[in-house]
């Protein structure tokens, strides 16, 4: 009967165990030199050699000879527990096994001595999955049980197990294993099976695998069934991936707004059956690592990159500002938000939301802003002959009331300064909206915090709205409609609101309750109109 190839390749002894040398050094030493704790508490993510840690530790304790803390592996107890034909070691899954019956029926074995080795050993696979009960009838046991019983847990989240049995633990941390060691052990394998895999394929699958041994052997073994030469080519097709080559071709498509592309690569990407949903857990990946290129001095060090991929990324990253990457990543977390949520329109998601990428004025959100301002700053400070100086605030004439006049920031450079102040579609459009200039009311956070400790039906009207002072020393409380205006009237003086917040800003400060305007009002339209003047003149 054919053997899984991650089961027959399962590390037999300590130092075959990949990856995992801070915890196999101190499991040696201990073993070694007789201080042997009696529950141990292994935690990691899936697959990077927790329940072959504790197999292994099974082997060593109970080993006949035992060779600088590693089992044997040719004794009559390495055999017998290797076999699984050991009575005195015993592993339970308590995903299946997780009612307080079971570990009363440990409860009650533990008094026993073992009937062949020398230590009886529980190894509790998943022990997060136990019921609360379960977990207080364990309690007493774990602390303080018989000399020869050594219990070993093992879970994938720790976060879920009290902190009684975490306290009775000797704790051990499993790290995902490194690309270049899964790599390694790839290779290794592959040439004892007689797999012919390349190089560039060894490094995709460890990277897929996500730093679990397990997933990257059976990742290997799934690839080599056809019998050909594994290539990265191969290695895509087969798990459902996208592909470096298709991601760099989309993001490139996407810089250059080549919508053509950009159709033609998701129309192939749907005829070829593949997810829509990897390919944006692929793009999300690969606009991350583009993300760390541009923000890290040492971006190497945390991209799994070949020398070849770690060139391509810098000449694609180049074309993009941080913030627009910023913004790009929000939109892909959110069309994969919307696939997993409906499947059947998986294809339409994919291509709004990068044919949204390509043009940041197909999106009014804050962040969209950001990257043309962004893209804007780069231009100008590309140009050596335009120099920043200051920046100052200077009014838009209003011949109806010059007392009234909206603020608008500009900046010290005659280019730019003459476009904002000088344009006359952007100035008449400034002077039209509002004859009040909006800012951000100090402490408003510390003040919501003290509503919220006195009463929490107050704070919950008042945590939708957003705060501003105007001109003339008001704390303006805006709401996104009429009707969280009407509820926080009801329950919230606004004397009293008048109070907290005058003490919090260190002078007399009345409180005004209104309905913020409609989005993408004239407040919208300035900006764009501002923006859209700054980058024709730019260009």
């Amino acid at each position: 009967m054919h053997q899984a190839l991650y089961r027959k390749w399962r590390p037999k002894s300590f130092d075959d165990v990949y990856g995992q040398e801070h915890i196999t050094s101190v499991l040696r030493y201990e073993i070694e030199h007789g201080k042997l704790s009696h529950a141990y508490l292994f935690c990691g993510s899936r697959g990077v050699g927790k329940t072959t840690c504790a197999k292994i530790l099974a082997k060593a304790v109970n080993c006949e000879h035992p060779v600088n803390g590693e089992p044997c592996g040719v004794c009559d107890a390495c055999r017998a527990v290797e076999e699984g034909t050991a009575t005195d070691v015993l592993e339970m899954d308590a995903a299946s096994n997780n009612g307080v019956d079971n570990i009363r029926d440990i409860r009650d074995e533990v008094v026993f001595a073992p009937s062949q080795l020398k230590y009886r050993v529980y190894i509790v696979d998943e022990v997060h999955m136990l019921s609360q009960s379960a977990f207080n009838a364990l309690l007493k046991t774990l602390e303080e049980p018989p000399s020869y019983v050594i219990f070993i847990l093992a879970t994938t989240e720790q976060h879920k197990l009290p902190a009684t049995i975490v306290s009775r633990c000797q704790r051990f941390e499993f790290r995902r294993i490194p690309t270049p060691v899964l790599s390694d052990r790839l290779n290794f394998i592959a040439e004892k099976e007689n797999i012919d895999l390349t190089p560039d394929a060894s490094h995709l699958l460890a990277r897929l695998a996500q730093g679990g041994m397990r997933d990257a052997i059976s990742l290997l073994e799934l690839c080599s069934g056809s019998g050909e030469r594994i290539t990265p080519s191969l290695v895509c097709d087969t798990v459902g991936s996208t592909g470096r080559e298709q991601t760099l071709k989309i993001a490139k498509a996407v810089s250059t707004k080549d919508y053509d592309t950009i159709f033609s690569e998701i129309d192939s990407l749907v005829s070829s059956s593949k997810s829509i949903a990897v390919f944006c857990q692929d793009m999300i990946s690969f606009w991350r690592d583009m993300l760390v290129f541009r923000s890290s001095e040492n971006a190497s060090e945390y991209l799994d990159l070949t020398d070849a991929e770690t060139e391509e990324l810098a000449a694609i990253a180049g074309k993009f500002t941080k913030e627009t990457l910023l913004w790009h990543c929000g939109l892909l977390d959110d069309a994969l938000a919307r696939i997993n949520r409906a499947a059947s329109t998986a294809r339409i998601t994919a291509e709004l939301t990068l044919i949204r990428m390509c043009d940041e004025k197909l999106d009014n959100r804050t962040d969209a802003l950001l990257s043309r301002i962004s893209k804007l700053e780069a231009v100008r400070f590309s140009n050596p002959t335009v120099q920043p100086e200051k920046s100052y605030e200077t009014p838009v004439s209003d011949n109806e009331n010059e007392d009234e006049k909206p603020y608008v920031t500009v900046t010290e450079d005659k280019t730019v300064k003459s476009n904002i102040v000088n344009n006359e579609k952007a100035s008449s459009a400034a002077t039209t909206y509002g004859k009040r200039v909006l800012r951000p009311l100090r402490a408003w956070a510390d003040i919501l915090d003290e509503i919220r400790s006195s009463d929490i039906v107050k704070w919950i009207n008042l945590n939708a709205a957003s705060a501003y002072t105007d001109e003339s020393g008001n704390a303006i409380i805006r709401f996104d409609s009429d009707f969280q205006r009407r509820r926080a009237e009801e329950t919230v003086s606004v004397g009293e609101l008048s109070q907290i917040v005058s003490s919090h800003n260190g002078q007399a400060i009345n409180v005004v309750f209104e309905t913020a305007p409609s989005s993408g009002g004239a407040s919208d339209e300035i900006i764009d109109e501002i923006l859209d003047s700054l980058e024709e003149n730019l260009k």
